[in-house]
């Protein structure tokens, strides 16, 4: 079914229609318990703080009612006023705003008498703080409490924005979430939203081989520009150059887009692109690496009202730090129950959770709800919840998996927002890659891959750049790629060192005979016609990995030694050069095996190997639905 609802109130088929229209006493009702749990906030400030009375409990909801009613006709004025004066604007604003209008409210109540303003300003955060978590105890964490602020804020759109049947479509990007994980977590009940769409019959799912290397980078080059052959891994070295480019770094992803782009990315034709590496020749590109350098120096009317707004900044602070607080515990729990493999989870990590598990996914959503709102034909979007958790944790460990919930939560209230917009949406979710867990090459031999690199060539000037399972090494001195005759006549050790330890799987390396050769502790396999030597060293690796090679092989600045650690297809692990339990980059496990959920009338033309062949199917359905001009249209005109 097209349009229409399930019985709970859902568009099942991918396609949200239509305006809501909430009924008179349901809108009264969350009325009242908006002020009863405001009242009883209120109540309790002005106990705890010095310098605020009240003289009956008949003054209490009415400051109350005073202070909404302010909130709601001045703070998007102030949002207006601040956000010309620009970040310094902002930012006093998101600190003194709301005291301000708390102040005012106070002077203003009958009843009530307040000692200058101090007193309004500590009162103002904390009943910012008590109010949140009152409201979350309320409503059990419901996402109609979500879903109903950002029509609100968005309300201006509702009715400015003309009305279109073309259906537009939301492609969110699950970062790091493998297709049999996928599956497993829709079982679990972590992704009901997903699970209902697929029940209902409405979506289906597709899994994607991602080739070597599976990163995001990479990932995002083809999926966005159809170009991930430009992208050799996550960090790599330009012996021309002399230069690290590491894809994280503004202006590094600034320079690959350069080399990527053509115009004519997923994106063109009035995209949005939201917390991408790439921006897939958007017109929009917001929080995305490789425009972040170009961007106005001032804040956009979007983030400034994110910031002052107490159901944006500071309400995500607030829930940052309980997701802190579940950090820590988890952790805890890990070391005490000695879950193995495990790392240290020191408090960088512990900060970078509160802010990419609430503070950036809430930005993400209330940036997506106003562009859906806005009528947007495409947005595409980066959730890095799930892959920075599996990171540290592992990906199949209660804490990523949980870290799901939330996510499918955005999926849920983008549904219910999409219900309301301008156009019908269609939704798209997929992933990059998977990821692959094991304990790291450190933990398990006491050294890194550079050590032991450095070892056999004591002073001898390199490079590793090492991105999960995967190292590209680097001979800065040796121009052009190094040959195996080459490493051979000069370090005569080093080829043997690398394919006898255990923790290293294969090394590719060129030759100037044979091309490109495989390398293993017991053979050896020449890619350019598959001949074994030995034991084949891509054994267990899958179907993909001799293509996966040959490919890796011709693209610009690979390494020199191009080095897979292990895979044990017992355990079901690899060793990451990087401190991390869940990686990828290389080949081995579900690392290589990324998931696409989509309308089921959006066909996909047979197996799809590599993100390139995501584009190309993703950029048909941007065209079936009217959302994208046909390249064969353009250039006839």
């Amino acid at each position: 079914m097209v349009g229409g609802r399930s019985a709970a109130g859902h568009h099942p088929a991918g396609m949200a229609c239509g305006r809501r229209h909430e009924p008179t006493l349901a809108r009264m009702m969350r009325a009242l318990v908006t002020v009863v749990v405001g009242a009883v906030v209120t109540g309790v400030v002005i106990g705890l703080l010095p310098g605020i009375t009240a003289d009956g409990p008949w003054a209490v909801p009415a400051v109350a009612i005073v202070l909404g009613v302010f909130a709601a006709v001045l703070r998007p004025l102030l949002v207006t006023l601040l956000s010309a004066i620009g970040w310094p604007g902002v930012v006093a604003g998101w600190i003194v705003v709301q005291s301000l209008l708390v102040w005012v409210a106070l002077q203003v109540t009958p009843g009530i008498h307040v000692d200058g303003f101090w007193p309004a300003f500590w009162a103002s955060w904390l009943g910012a703080i008590l109010m949140t978590i009152g409201l979350w105890l309320v409503t059990a964490g419901q996402q109609g409490v979500a879903t109903r602020h950002l029509l609100r804020v968005n309300r201006r759109f509702r009715r400015s924005v003309p009305p279109t049947t073309v259906p537009g479509v939301i492609m969110i990007q699950i970062d790091g979430l493998s297709a049999p994980l996928a599956r497993w977590a829709i079982e679990a009940g972590n992704l009901p939203t997903i699970g209902r769409w697929l029940r209902s019959g409405s979506h289906t799912l597709t899994k994607w081989h991602a080739r070597m290397p599976a990163t995001t980078p990479a990932s995002q080059a083809g999926l966005l520009h159809g170009a991930s052959d430009r992208v050799p891994a996550f960090r790599w070295y330009e012996k021309p150059a002399g230069r690290l480019v590491v894809t994280n770094h503004p202006a590094d992803s600034a320079l690959v887009e350069s080399r990527l782009s053509d115009g004519r990315g997923l994106l063109a034709d009035g995209g949005v692109s939201v917390s991408n590496v790439f921006s897939g020749d958007a017109s929009t590109s917001l929080f995305t690496m490789s425009t972040l350098r170009g961007r106005r120096p001032g804040p956009a009317r979007y983030l400034s009202a994110y910031l002052l707004d107490p159901f944006g900044l500071t309400r995500s602070l607030v829930l940052a730090a309980g997701e802190i607080v579940k950090e820590l515990h988890q952790a805890r729990r890990q070391r005490l129950r000695q879950v193995e493999p495990r790392m240290h989870r020191d408090w960088r990590y512990v900060l970078l959770r509160g802010a990419t598990n609430v503070l950036l996914r809430n930005l993400n959503l209330t940036v997506i709800a106003e562009q859906i709102m806005r009528g947007a034909p495409t947005v595409f979007c980066d959730l890095v919840d799930y892959d920075e958790i599996a990171h540290h944790a592992g990906p199949a460990r209660p804490e990523a998996l949980a870290s799901l919930d939330g996510i499918d939560g955005v999926l849920a209230v983008l549904e219910e927002v999409a219900a309301a917009a301008p156009r019908p949406y269609r939704f798209v979710v997929l992933s990059d890659h998977g990821q692959s867990q094991g304990a790291t090459f450190r933990q398990r031999y006491g050294l890194t891959l550079e050590d032991l690199l450095a070892g056999e060539l004591p002073g001898e000037d390199l490079v590793v750049a090492a991105g999960g399972n995967l190292a590209l090494v680097y001979f800065p001195r040796l121009p052009g790629r190094a040959t195996v005759e080459e490493l051979e006549q000069r370090f005569p050790q080093l080829l043997p060192a690398l394919t006898g330890h255990p923790g290293i799987g294969w090394v590719m390396v060129r030759s100037g005979r044979d091309g490109p050769v495989v390398l293993g502790r017991d053979g050896r396999r020449r890619l350019r016609d598959d001949h074994v030597d030995g034991a084949d060293p891509l054994a267990g690796f899958g179907p993909h990995a001799a293509d996966d090679l040959r490919r890796h092989d011709s693209l610009d600045h690979t390494g020199d030694l191009v080095i897979n650690s292990l895979w044990d297809p017992v355990a079901g692990e690899v060793a990451a050069f990087e401190e991390l339990i869940g990686c990828h980059g290389g080949l081995g496990g579900a690392q290589e095996r990324p998931v696409l959920i989509h309308p089921r009338d959006f066909a996909v033309p047979g197996p799809l190997t590599g993100a390139d062949a995501v584009y190309r199917v993703l950029c048909g359905w941007l065209e079936q639905t009217g959302c994208r001009t046909p390249r064969s249209l353009i250039r006839r005109g």
